[in-house]
């Protein structure tokens, strides 16, 4: 594994590193040994990033400005790819070559944020049809909201990034971006590309510390306008509830559910199954979690999932045959294994897996899960599989829906008005047919419904969360 003398972050404000009394350390998800020392920031810390993102506001900062600057982000993105791909690897854990693949999502996401900033767009509004209006034209235009605050989690610590401060800055907004906590390197290391890649001054501010504390203090600063938040629901309630009449768009948990009829190709199924309820060791939004297969061909499938399952392998990330690392840190494995030793001891069958050494969790399918226990009904965000078995449509569709979630959903069938009944149904933000709940590409409207969050991600989508519609109106 590739060993890296312990680095030293600071803050970003205003275009410039600022150090902090207080540092923290970032340690190697593998090794558990430090890797580097990130600033933590204090309330005037919080007061001087807003403060810098309104004034930038005052300054021009053209549609086709913001095009050049984040399209040679993405250009510096590119070729610092193995640097950023290595820094994933350690501060997050998952395996290298996942980590390949989330810079070069990242790099593409930068691009469409790119692109869209030409397009942001008003229309025409036919006032003249109103009566006694018939010598006023009128029309619309997108204006910023203003500053938003980004808080990301530390599941995908850049491409999440990229998702918040690309639409932000290509509508013309300033950012002051939080990573989490426990993964801030590569976000701070694409803040510096910013800074190469010529934007202006005060438009991406970005702090690290206390996720509680800094967000307890953006929520104070009424100069914030918006917040966007990927993470935990209870910490959306929270910052909802004190966000006041300010913009919230929060993109949050998911015990995704995917169905497997019994007309599905059963291979194709159980290879993305597998590949997609165990990537980045389970701690996906959309890791598929719950799965519901068709009682006529449960036991084929069960028997393909396990033979898939114990063929990943475990270990180091910087291991080409690695498969899966470790999670993010030890508690958060100790908590899966407590919730799969419980449930087996409520009745769940252990198909394979349920071994837990350190940070690492083992690849885990449960067979005949009951919709109480915790790794169906909450949101497991580990290497969990909960199978279950089904006879009537109707009836499984009410089951998937009987969550408090509701981001994506996969369905598995040949049988295209099933399809259709069930992307009708069930009451999320994605049904993906004929593959699981975890596809995603970046283009794409993201974000559910209930307790999964409100708004939508996809550059394209989230400008439209970070513009204000403002008429005008012309009496000629």
């Amino acid at each position: 594994m590739l060993q890296t003398e312990i680095h030293d972050f600071s803050l970003w404000i205003n275009g410039q590193p600022v150090k902090t009394m207080e540092t923290r350390n970032v340690l190697n998800k593998y090794t558990q040994e430090p890797i580097a020392t990130i600033a933590v920031a204090t309330k005037e810390h919080v007061f001087q990033a807003v403060k810098a993102g309104k004034k930038a506001l005052d300054s021009d900062f053209p549609p086709y400005k913001r095009y050049q600057v984040i399209m040679k982000a993405a250009d510096l993105l590119q070729q610092k790819r193995d640097t950023f791909a290595e820094t994933l690897a350690k501060e997050v854990g998952k395996p290298l070559k996942e980590c390949y693949g989330e810079v070069d999502r990242s790099i593409q996401t930068l691009i469409l944020s790119a692109e869209e900033a030409k397009r942001i767009h008003g229309e025409g509004v036919p006032v003249e049809a109103a009566v006694g209006s018939e010598n006023r034209m009128a029309f619309t235009i997108k204006v910023p909201v203003g500053v938003i605050a980004a808080i990301t989690p530390f599941n995908v610590p850049l491409n999440l990034v990229c998702h918040k401060i690309g639409p932000g800055l290509a509508a013309g907004n300033s950012v002051v971006l939080k990573p989490a906590e426990k993964t801030p390197m590569v976000a701070l290391l694409l803040t510096e590309l910013f800074k190469q890649a010529g934007l202006p001054s005060g438009r991406l501010n970005t702090l690290t510390g206390s996720g509680r504390e800094i967000g307890n203090w953006l929520l104070e600063n009424k100069d914030v306008a918006m917040f966007t938040f990927t993470g935990s629901q209870p910490v959306g309630e929270y910052l909802r509830a004190r966000a006041g009449i300010r913009k919230v768009s929060l993109e949050l948990g998911n015990n995704s559910a995917t169905l497997v009829h019994k007309d599905s190709d059963l291979e194709k199924a159980a290879n993305l199954v597998t590949a997609r309820g165990f990537n980045n060791a389970g701690q996906v939004c959309i890791s598929v979690q719950r799965v519901y297969v068709h009682e006529e061909v449960k036991e084929t499938f069960l028997s393909l999932v396990k033979q898939k399952t114990e063929a990943l392998r475990i270990g180091d990330p910087f291991d080409e045959q690695t498969d899966i690392g470790p999670m993010i840190d030890i508690q958060e494995a100790q908590r899966v294994e407590e919730w799969v030793n419980e449930a087996v001891n409520e009745g769940a069958n252990l198909i394979t897996g349920g071994v837990r050494e350190g940070a690492l969790f083992t690849p885990t399918v449960l067979e005949k899960v009951e919709p109480a226990m915790k790794v169906s009904c909450e949101e497991v965000f580990g290497p969990v599989i909960a199978i279950s078995s089904y006879t009537e449509i109707d009836e499984v569709l009410d089951r998937i829906n009987d969550s408090k979630y509701g981001l994506q959903a996969g369905v598995f069938t040949n049988d295209l008005n099933l399809a259709m009944k069930a992307a009708r149904k069930i009451e999320v933000g994605g049904v993906i047919i004929n593959d699981t709940s975890a596809y995603r590409v970046d283009q794409m409207p993201y974000g559910g419904v209930k307790d999964s969050g409100n708004g939508k991600e996809g550059p394209a989508y989230a400008i439209e969360e970070m513009t204000e519609e403002r008429l005008i109106v012309l009496n000629l």
